[in-house]
């Protein structure tokens, strides 16, 4: 993410030269991969006097059943399609489905970004 930008070369093969190194507000941050345990929550500076709350690590989840909420545990990670490799890492991430105690749901927040994690029921 940090790294991101245009190609160092021209169509033609040519070497471009950036005209500038990147803006505070254009840098990126590293992914924060959360992981299921016990909560651990970072704050960090964002643009405009704001903050983020980052989950590090969250062991519950906020499921959407019929309408009404219920805070259930989550279990495990059954699948993932930001990255298969986050199963294995037990890594939540937005459209990620997760094992709960009050079945399986799929996440519907982004939990580096929101710091809590918001999903719905499932019906298979």
């Amino acid at each position: 993410m940090k790294d991101q930008g245009g190609s160092t070369r021209k169509r033609t093969g040519g070497r471009l030269r950036p005209s500038s190194k990147k803006k505070k507000h254009e840098l990126g941050r590293e992914p924060t991969e959360t992981t299921v345990g016990e909560s651990r929550l970072r704050t960090t500076d964002t643009r405009g006097n704001t903050q983020k709350v980052r989950a590090l690590s969250t062991d519950v989840a906020s499921v959407a059943i019929d309408g009404e909420t219920v805070e259930a545990e989550i279990e495990d990670v059954v699948e993932n399609d930001a990255n298969p490799n986050y199963v294995r890492r037990n890594i939540v991430t937005k459209g990620a489905l997760i094992e709960t105690s009050e079945g399986k749901a799929r996440v519907t927040s982004r939990p580096g970004q929101t710091g809590n994690v918001n999903a719905v029921l499932v019906d298979e």
